[in-house]
């Protein structure tokens, strides 16, 4: 209980931070936003009225204020650009990025884990060194290439050339391979590194000589012997990918015009519509630290020790 209040209390002083950076953000940026957004031939009279409807000619502190009370009632403000409310779209464009997210997730652990870990066993002891260059290669090259330049060539590969799959634009279930492979590819890569380097690390183990000797199925040796002691370093690991996959979304879904969060946010920061950016930059920071305190209470539960000596 007492490093589960610990972890509950960094998420809120964490939150708060994100919300007061949140809020400032929209008055660091210079000039104008209304007269931006709207453009320089919009009447000033017009500029007024929308800068007085978003609260913008309030004193700083009644602002911030306005603007906490809002989010605790589910309020985000309104958008500069379509005058609808921020909530509004969030609420509309958000599933479409959960389910790129959660795909890619998904599918990060289950190709990272048994990958890495038939590799560690297929490459033990020094054996077949050209599967192993071979692993170290690919892995290596998918961990380097930026998910919007693997986007792109994805889509030339399998949607341009060989017309396969939807070049973008969502439809059916042939619509989410592409992004949800350019958003998991380097993950795969980097996870699937991790978790071979941790089961060899394992497999030399005393315990798991001992395992060997008695001769136990493989079922029992890798499962249950080999897989508890790899998935402690691996989820520290992929809560870290999945961070920066959540991040991921906000290009790979330019590049597949994909009606998200993250292709809205680079219209909205075009369009200079500072409310909608800064709701949805809440958003992503929210997500962000409930991963990571998903994962610290996972590792809590999966090695209860080293949250003792942690505390």
């Amino acid at each position: 209980m007492g490093f589960l209040l610990r972890r509950a209390t960094r998420f809120a002083i964490s939150l708060a931070i994100l919300v007061t950076a949140s809020f400032a953000m929209i008055h660091l940026v210079p000039g104008d936003p209304v007269r931006a957004a709207l453009g320089t031939t919009a009447p000033a009279e017009l500029v007024e009225a929308r800068r007085s409807a978003l609260g913008l000619d309030l004193p700083l502190w009644e602002q911030f204020l306005g603007y906490v009370r809002g989010l605790i009632s589910g309020d985000l403000g309104r958008s500069i650009g379509s005058d609808l409310p921020v909530s509004t779209i969030i609420v509309e464009r958000l599933p479409e990025t959960l389910k790129l997210s959660l795909l890619a997730t998904a599918l990060t652990l289950a190709v990272a884990l048994p990958l890495g870990i038939t590799m560690a066993v297929l490459t033990h002891g020094g054996r077949r060194r050209a599967a192993e260059l071979g692993f170290a290669g690919i892995t290596g090259m998918l961990t380097v290439i930026p998910e919007f330049l693997l986007a792109v060539g994805l889509v030339f590969v399998f949607a341009i050339t060989l017309q396969w799959l939807p070049v973008a634009g969502k439809g059916g279930p042939a619509s989410y391979v592409l992004p949800v492979l350019a958003l998991a590819a380097g993950p795969i890569a980097g996870l699937s590194r991790v978790v071979r380097v941790d089961t060899l690390t394992v497999l030399d183990q005393d315990y798991m000589r001992t395992a060997r000797a008695k001769r136990l199925p493989v079922r029992l040796l890798y499962l249950r012997h080999a897989l508890p002691n790899v998935l402690t370093s691996a989820l520290t690991i992929a809560g870290m990918l999945v961070v920066g996959l959540i991040a991921g979304t906000v290009l790979v879904e330019t590049v597949f015009a994909w009606p998200g969060l993250g292709a809205t946010i680079v219209q909205s920061i075009q369009q200079k519509d500072y409310p909608l950016v800064q709701g949805i930059v809440l958003v992503y920071g929210t997500a962000v630290l409930v991963v990571n305190l998903l994962v610290d209470t996972a590792l809590g539960v999966l090695s209860p020790g080293s949250t003792v000596r942690e505390s």
